[in-house]
């Protein structure tokens, strides 16, 4: 199994601290059934900057822990790319890391969780005409497409995939983002999970978990598919956006019985 999104790298971000907590997170992802990471440390977003040349340093240092203590893990460079006004001029300077290598086909993009910017529109044309298809990370817990489901059915009509993190599907951030999660699933609408763990608190891995869920409520097949995507892009290969459909929103009764029952 592939996570194309997690923050076990030490001391970039707000994931791992200490190189003990990053093979601590390893040996949890292993026996989730993980064998193959891409680690994203957040990059321009307000908070962290990330350079290309820096991470993979670090990551090919973290490999060679992972190998010394037999860890059968592989791990690749990556970025959780926050979209910024620079973010055009640091592709031409090749200073962003994309999903699939060098092969720089697909790139793990984040929102603000606030919403979706008013240029994302023409950033991700931009994008598209560089031949880079944005994967946008976490939709389920971006306020802006929460409270307008149509951003995230016309993001995905240009072209964008999504990655839905695992604990959103199996209701590690409560019922309403599950709920949520769930009709963005449903709607066509994800392509994969990936995990966004940061540590061995609250923020873990959950993947296998998460894939069982969804093969319980929509078959093996289509688990399969969200393993198989994951592996596409890995390995930089297309995924087809198949019939999508737009977010089904509830009823103000049912989301007034949900609240008073506190479902």
């Amino acid at each position: 199994m592939i996570d194309l999104h997690c923050h076990m790298l030490p001391s970039v971000d707000d994931g791992a601290k200490t190189i003990s907590m990053a093979l601590d997170m390893a040996r949890e992802a292993k026996s989730d059934g993980i064998n193959k990471i891409l680690l994203t440390p957040h990059h321009m977003d307000g908070e962290y900057i990330n350079h290309r040349k820096e991470i993979e340093k670090e990551v090919a240092n973290l490999q060679m822990t992972f190998n010394d203590n037999n860890i059968g893990i592989e791990l690749r460079p990556g970025q959780e790319v926050h979209i910024n006004g620079d973010l055009l001029k640091d592709i031409d300077e090749d200073d962003v890391l994309y999903a699939d290598g060098i092969n720089k086909k697909y790139m793990m993009l984040e929102f603000p969780h606030s919403g979706v910017p008013e240029y994302a529109e023409d950033m991700i044309f931009e994008l598209k005409v560089k031949g880079i298809i944005p994967i946008i990370v976490h939709p389920e817990r971006n306020h802006g497409i929460q409270q307008d489901p149509d951003i995230l059915f016309d993001l995905v009509s240009q072209g964008c995939l999504t990655q839905i993190t695992a604990t959103s599907y199996v209701g590690g951030f409560g019922s309403t983002i599950q709920r949520f999660t769930d009709k963005i699933v449903d709607a066509g609408l994800g392509f994969m999970f990936s995990s966004d763990a940061h540590n061995m608190e609250g923020r873990r891995f959950r993947m296998k978990e998460a894939f069982d869920r969804l093969a319980e409520k929509k078959g093996k097949d289509f688990a399969l598919q969200y393993e198989q995507n994951a592996e596409k892009v890995w390995n930089s290969e297309t995924i087809e956006i198949g019939n999508i459909d737009r977010v089904k929103e509830e009823s103000t009764a049912s989301k007034f019985f949900k609240k008073l029952f506190g479902k």
